[in-house]
């Protein structure tokens, strides 16, 4: 099976790499904007007559697009997630290849969820900002362009290497200045937020498996449950050995001033 991945220098893309890379009976073509991919291509910039004649000349039967961006102002994240996805959808209409297409959502795209709830893939998109917005938008682009397509809204990733940016790569980066300066204390914020969080190997497997299947529309990749980032945030201190006390910051009305977290506060069984 001949796959082309768009965005392979990325998180995800990184993992999703690697797992195809382990099946023998894929061909990989990366393309990206790093120099680690087999073709550069910018997709926010690049030409659909471009990515055709590629198309055309790999003729890939999956494309899975792993390309985007998470932060940056309403311009550069539309330009980046939802121009980039009409690129690949109009070059797939022009191509003769009739390769399956694999994007990646996100959960961003239903917006704010209410404590105890689950989303469901048929549940009303309500985007609370612009990164949420770009990504429906191309959401919206994919299942509209009448290709074999499947859409996979993935919640929160994390594994080594998550991003910065992201809340519990926040919380990882907080942890490592604070061992690494010798602090016994590390103050954080908004550890009440809930998140549902997935092994990002779990994600790379569960785009092998989409691009093998006839799945369309859109599909949950996530655990099903929820996890606060104060939970995470223990669970985080005993693994890295941060035998400090957190505290959180922002503690609502009422409680009566900081929460103390002990870092062995969750019991997390040992993997099977």
């Amino acid at each position: 099976m001949r796959v082309l991945l768009l965005g392979s220098g990325g998180f995800l893309g990184r993992y999703v790499a690697e797992h195809l890379l382990a099946d023998p009976a894929v061909q990989l073509t990366a393309l990206g904007r790093g120099d680690d991919a087999d073709v550069r291509f910018d997709l926010s910039n690049g030409s659909p007559g471009a990515l055709t004649r590629f198309l055309n000349a790999v003729h890939p039967g999956v494309v899975i697009n792993c390309a985007g961006a998470t932060r940056g102002g309403a311009r550069e994240l539309t330009r980046h997630n939802t121009v980039a996805v009409a690129t690949v959808c109009e070059s797939l209409r022009r191509s003769g290849c009739g390769a399956r297409l694999v994007q990646i959502g996100c959960s961003s795209e239903y917006g704010p969820s209410q404590p105890g709830s689950s989303t469901a893939e048929d549940a009303v998109p309500r985007p609370g900002g612009p990164y949420g917005v770009s990504k429906l938008a191309a959401t919206e682009l994919v299942l509209g362009s009448g290709l074999d397509a499947v859409v996979l809204r993935v919640f929160s990733p994390v594994g080594p290497g998550t991003p910065a940016g992201s809340p519990l790569g926040r919380l990882a980066e907080a942890m490592r200045r604070a061992m690494q300066s010798g602090e016994n204390e590390l103050k954080l914020s908004g550890l009440g937020v809930q998140r549902d969080f997935v092994d990002v190997r779990d994600v790379a497997r569960a785009v092998h498996a989409a691009s093998l299947s006839a799945a369309q529309g859109v599909v949950n990749i996530g655990s099903g449950r929820a996890v606060r980032l104060r939970e995470a945030a223990s669970v985080l201190a005993r693994v890295a050995g941060f035998g400090g006390a957190l505290h959180e910051i922002d503690t609502p009305p009422g409680r009566g001033g900081p929460h103390h977290v002990p870092a062995a506060a969750v019991h997390v069984p040992a993997p099977a």
